[in-house]
């Protein structure tokens, strides 16, 4: 997955991250975990721009759902370093009944050069852990946000 992901969306979410010393591994590089928490980051602030608390959408026991990480993916194009500062772009790669795709991309701030891209499948399940339909409030909103629902 070395090639630039395409998305289906129309709009997209930008955060600045900060690479901290104890982000990188022993060369000074980011380490390749630490990606996978700004991806958090970033579907948490994806949630807050639509108007949710990400924390009532990942495990909301007042409504009997969660919306575990199900699947994550991400290539390492270009070493980053500490000092550095991250531009991460989120959209919503896919939308299906139970399921929701983001995509990310990492870029230096100062460029538009590709470093890192990836993507993360939240699936929504209730109480019992079986999968079940996302929210209604949630897909509604999210409509807005995607261009092409049947992009795989």
């Amino acid at each position: 997955m070395t090639e630039e992901i395409s998305a289906a969306h129309d709009r997209q979410v930008e955060v600045s991250i900060p690479v901290r010393f104890g982000d990188t591994d022993p060369y000074g590089v980011v380490y390749f975990a630490s990606y996978f928490r700004y991806c958090h980051h970033g579907i948490e602030e994806f949630f807050r721009t639509l108007g949710f608390r990400p924390g009532a959408l990942f495990r909301n026991q007042e409504k009997g759902f969660g919306l575990p990480i199900v699947g994550a993916s991400c290539d390492f194009l270009r070493p980053v370093r500490y000092g550095d500062f991250l531009r991460l772009v989120v959209t919503i790669f896919h939308m299906k009944e139970k399921s929701l795709t983001f995509q990310f991309q990492f870029h230096r701030n100062d460029s538009p050069e590709l470093v890192a891209q990836g993507r993360a499948t939240l699936v929504c399940i209730d109480a019992s852990w079986r999968s079940r339909p996302l929210p209604e409030d949630l897909t509604a909103v999210m409509q807005s946000w995607i261009r092409n629902e049947g992009v795989p």
